[in-house]
């Protein structure tokens, strides 16, 4: 009786030790939560995705994603940066995918994709922007997720900004 008690703790062990080291987590920090419909948006986007968990913390800008394997975290991200949220990784296996940006000067870029639901989002924005070295303005208007940026600058430089910024976007071409 004593080994039958003794084997099924040990599988039960196995059992929990396997399944807590299947389990990837990432916590996202730097992104851009200025107000509660932020929250709203990143929680829209992951609230019905198979095998995620997570939890957004608007003050401390930051959303802790633990998910079933490394392939949920992944499309975790990828839907956030789908929903124009981004931020600094703590997971090395899980990434965001690259912005395709141009290191030639440009004088016009339109920027597409970057999430933009409050007067708090459109002002982070044209901040971002409008600190990139050459740019001379911005068309943005609150709510809009696509706009114009228009001087004398890199299409690589103003992601990069955007991106510091907290805000995932892509460069129409």
């Amino acid at each position: 009786m004593r080994r039958v008690v003794t084997f099924l703790a040990i599988a039960a062990l196995s059992l929990f030790v396997r399944s807590a080291a299947a389990e990837t987590k990432v916590t996202v920090s730097g992104t851009h939560l200025c107000c509660g419909a932020c929250v709203k948006a990143v929680d829209t986007t992951l609230k019905d995705m198979s095998g995620v968990k997570f939890k957004s913390d608007q003050g401390a800008k930051t959303i802790e994603i633990t998910a079933d394997s490394d392939a949920a975290a992944q499309k975790a991200i990828d839907a956030l940066a789908a929903a124009g949220f981004y931020g600094k990784l703590d997971n090395d296996k899980i990434k965001y995918k690259a912005v395709a940006a141009d290191d030639a000067a440009a004088e016009k870029i339109e920027v597409t994709g970057i999430h933009n639901c409050c007067g708090q989002c459109t002002s982070a924005i044209k901040k971002a922007v409008t600190s990139v070295t050459g740019v001379t303005g911005t068309n943005i208007k609150n709510k809009d997720t696509t706009f114009a940026v228009e001087g004398k600058f890199k299409s690589s430089d103003v992601v990069k900004a955007l991106l510091d910024a907290g805000f995932y976007a892509q460069v129409k071409k």
